[in-house]
């Protein structure tokens, strides 16, 4: 089947990068794209005319939140009250648990994932936290994750996460991290079961990748075996890691080394791996304050690191800076890491962040930040196929609305959509040629239960924060609200 959608701004790829065509067509047949340009004279079976839109490539998610939202309590706490949030040494040593019950873990995937449709991801590699399951995810739950993914349509990059360790707050009142290595050992074995799943489902939407956690919750020999797997089945890693200041002393007291030199050590620095945030290099001002040679290190490896502003910025963290690691030569990918899945608002704050942090309105890159969300997500896949438009591509594709006066008056259709928009504004998602969302509507899916359900495991999730927290205080004491409630 051959579709023509027509729509007033079209962002093309021309000559090796993005170009932008005004009152433009994409044409595919099936699964592939055939034309994208003006003046189309060829046959087609369906037509969509979208009107006052952009469309753009399928956006790239490399750190998509497919979990209940947990920003929303835990990035307001100070450090004290913050600690209430993590594990208690107790709860590890003898009370963990699984929150909820696997068919509402599927629940909770099936809800983010709509998400990630709604707001205009087409590829995503999944994120989600341990700290409400009994350990780290099994191979069943991403096993079921897999076949809700395909369902919706979209282009899942997927494997269960794995840890030997879980970070804790010990009985003194100090942050550290604690090991089971059975568990660890156990997680693998469920990561090289979901490789060779994947492989017998032959589904061109699903690829399986090795999604440790944290490296700090990893140990010596997990990260080796990670490492070696890698390039026997020649798969992507992603690894949580250069994110904090407890990362890296963790690291250092256990290792002798910072976390960039022990990925190195163990085999993972290389082309295959996908380093989410990396905000903590040599040249951070919490760090030294100077290129000491991280970023040359990452360059030649051939490692991405996937950028996730909104929630570094969340967090009271950032990237310093996306022009330093841009000029160093390193491909750098965008993440979304919490809710919403807001590429657009993402880009947003990171584009605003790069101008404070260089002093200069100038140095706010929106090019490269949707390169970022597009190209740099191809590229760390490997997939040349991906974050373009043109013959020859997968048809991945999303269009945004311009039409409504709440956006205001156009210049440049990206600078209006990034200063006055949101992803919300997502009309049309489109998958290897299927249309996966349309006008906010997803085949099958009554987004009000969506919608109820949601709050009722979010509600679940935050009560049971009191069980784990050492003090023991209650959701209200570690979940203040902005201003006190007052009583019936």
């Amino acid at each position: 089947m051959i579709t023509k959608v027509n729509a007033r701004h079209v962002l093309g790829y021309r000559n090796g990068r993005h170009v932008l065509l005004d009152d433009a067509c994409v044409v595919y047949r099936n699964a592939t794209i055939e034309f994208v340009g003006r003046d189309y004279q060829g046959a087609f079976d369906a037509e969509l005319d979208l009107g006052e839109s952009l469309i753009t490539p399928g956006l790239i998610d490399l750190d998509a939140l497919t979990d209940i939202d947990h920003l929303l309590l835990d990035s307001w706490a100070d450090p004290e009250l913050g600690k209430g949030y993590q594990w208690s040494e107790d709860y590890f040593r003898s009370r963990r648990a699984d929150v909820f019950t696997a068919g509402e873990r599927q629940q909770i995937r099936e809800y983010a994932l709509i998400q990630l449709v709604l707001h205009g991801i087409t590829t995503y590699v999944p994120i989600a936290s341990e700290v409400h399951s009994e350990w780290a995810e099994t191979f069943d739950e991403l096993a079921g994750m897999a076949e809700t993914s395909s369902r919706l349509g979209l282009r899942g990059y997927l494997g269960p996460a794995y840890r030997a360790g879980v970070n804790v707050v010990l009985q003194c009142g100090e942050r550290s991290v604690l090991f089971d290595d059975g568990q660890g050992a156990a997680g693998f074995a469920d990561a090289v079961a979901f490789l060779d799943h994947v492989r017998g489902l032959a589904d061109p939407l699903v690829e399986g990748v090795l999604l440790p956690c944290r490296i700090e919750t990893l140990g010596l020999e997990l990260l080796k075996a990670t490492a070696q797997l890698s390039a026997e089945r020649n798969v992507l890693v992603r690894l949580h890691s250069l994110q904090g200041l407890l990362e890296r002393r963790l690291i250092m007291d256990e290792h002798g080394v910072t976390p960039l030199e022990l990925i190195d050590q163990v085999g993972l620095l290389n082309g295959r791996l996908l380093i989410p945030h990396a905000t903590y290099t040599d040249r951070n001002p919490a760090v030294h304050g100077e290129d000491r040679g991280d970023l040359a290190r990452l360059a030649d490896s051939g490692a991405s690191i996937v950028h996730c502003p909104l929630t570094s910025l969340r967090y009271g963290s950032t990237l310093d800076s996306f022009a330093a690691y841009k000029a160093a030569g390193i491909n750098i990918a965008l993440g979304t890491d919490s809710f919403p899945p807001d590429l657009i608002r993402g880009i947003d704050a990171g584009v605003q962040l790069a101008k404070i942090l260089a002093g200069d309105t100038g140095a706010g890159d929106v090019a490269g930040y949707f390169d970022a969300a597009t190209l740099g997500g191809a590229r760390a896949l490997r997939r040349p196929d991906l974050g373009r438009l043109e013959p020859g591509a997968q048809a991945d594709m999303v269009a945004f609305s311009l039409d409504d006066v709440r956006d205001g008056v156009r210049d440049d259709p990206f600078r209006t959509l990034l200063l006055n928009g949101t992803a919300r504004q997502a009309v049309l998602s489109v998958v290897a040629g299927r249309t996966i969302m349309r006008d906010g509507e997803i085949d099958g899916v009554d987004l009000g239960f969506w919608r109820r359900r949601g709050q009722e495991l979010f509600d679940k999730m935050r009560s049971a924060y009191s069980l784990r927290d050492a003090s023991r205080r209650t959701s209200g004491e570690l979940f203040p609200p902005v201003y006190a409630r007052e009583e019936r």
